[in-house]
């Protein structure tokens, strides 16, 4: 049971035996610079050919680093804009918000790292399976995350804003539990077949970049809405 307090934010804020429900304006900032860092840690691991004779040559065989880093900063892409769609609609955030989503740009700040270690694998030859695992597993920790995150916001709608219905919380909660599928049947087959769990993964990243339905509808009638008055 939630009772009003008046906390640091001003009156009418809301406590929980969770801490002061805040403003979550500075974890959205925060979390935009914690994913625009690791987008640019991306390229920092393409490093140029030693060997500048047969350049043209040495530039094709990083060939595994390209894709590398394609996939992962697509990937980060959705990250950042599901993040937003989610704190689009967060109004407070407690301290287990705070928390999982510290979790979340911890695991965010990793991914350069599975990004290089996938790229050296199939540079290499060798350990491709193990590679993609850990890169797939990173996003799938990520996913995980967001349904958490979503499902406990949820719960109780005092922690949402009035700008999505019930409609739209829930077409919002399917998108982030089928990439809870998605992702893990990607990696999932990439522990058997590296290049085709890849395969599967990237296929994530066209998909997600379509509109959510319920949240959509939900936007058209406010400026139906707004129109009338």
């Amino acid at each position: 049971m939630r009772e009003p307090v008046h906390g640091p934010g001003g009156p009418g804020e809301g406590a929980t035996s969770f801490g002061v429900e805040r403003d979550p304006a500075r974890v959205v900032a925060f979390s935009d610079g914690v994913i625009a860092i690791a987008v640019t840690l991306l390229v920092l691991e393409i490093h140029p050919p030693h060997d500048t004779s047969r350049l043209l040559h040495g530039l094709a065989t990083l060939w595994p680093s390209y894709l590398a880093y394609v996939v992962t900063f697509m990937l980060i892409g959705q990250v950042w804009v599901n993040h937003h769609l989610m704190f689009d609609h967060i109004r407070s955030a407690d301290r287990v918000v705070l928390f999982l989503n510290t979790v979340l740009l911890m695991d965010v700040a990793f991914l350069p790292f599975a990004a290089s270690v996938l790229a050296q694998a199939f540079r290499d030859g060798h350990g491709e399976r193990t590679a993609v695992v850990l890169h797939g597993a990173a996003f799938e920790l990520l996913a995980v995350l967001f349904n958490i995150i979503w499902g406990y916001v949820r719960r109780d709608r005092r922690l949402l804003a009035a700008t999505i219905d019930e409609a739209g919380v829930a077409a919002i909660g399917r998108r982030f539990r089928l990439a809870l599928v998605w992702l893990a049947g990607g990696t999932l087959i990439g522990a058997f077949v590296p290049v085709l769990g890849m395969a599967v993964i990237a296929a994530f990243v066209p998909y997600y970049w379509l509109p959510i339905a319920g949240e959509m509808a939900e936007a058209e009638r406010r400026r139906r809405r707004g129109h009338r008055t």
